[in-house]
């Protein structure tokens, strides 16, 4: 996840003095990285899977600075989400939020139903961990 934030950050073209944020979430459950679900289908398979269940997110932050020097980090949460019914799980694949969604849910909208509990950073679950950012770059956090 690193290196897919590394990748993204190095690709943008930077004004000189810019700072560039960049960063790669991925859905793991059982090992398996579950990806963006290709079509609907995919997204119910990812929904019954995870069901009742708990799952891990992974991020992987990086900043450059400035100078163009690199700081970089992982952020961890741990979400478990309820036992679904097939009507919410149906309902949920039919308002298509999964699209193009590693795991196939966004946790900051309607995918806050499918949710028992959370354990870390609900940033890090949307997809930028902000207590990481703030490790990273607190200068972003600086009042001026």
């Amino acid at each position: 996840m690193i290196e897919n934030a590394r990748r993204k950050a190095r690709a943008v073209a930077r004004p000189e003095g810019s700072i560039v944020i960049a960063c790669d979430t991925d859905v793991v459950l059982d090992g398996e990285v579950l990806g963006k679900p290709a079509d609907a289908a995919d997204a119910r398979a990812y929904l019954d899977r995870m069901s009742g269940r708990a799952h891990t997110v992974i991020s992987g932050l990086v900043v450059l600075d400035e100078a163009g020097e690199e700081r970089s980090g992982l952020d961890r949460s741990e979400v478990v989400f309820n036992d679904l019914t097939d009507a919410e799980k149906q309902r949920y694949v039919d308002f298509d939020e999964w699209e193009g969604r590693s795991g196939g849910y966004a946790i900051q909208t309607l995918g806050s139903t499918l949710v028992e509990r959370l354990d870390g950073s609900v940033s890090n679950v949307v997809g930028l961990p902000v207590g990481l950012l703030a490790e990273l770059a607190p200068a972003l956090f600086e009042r001026v």
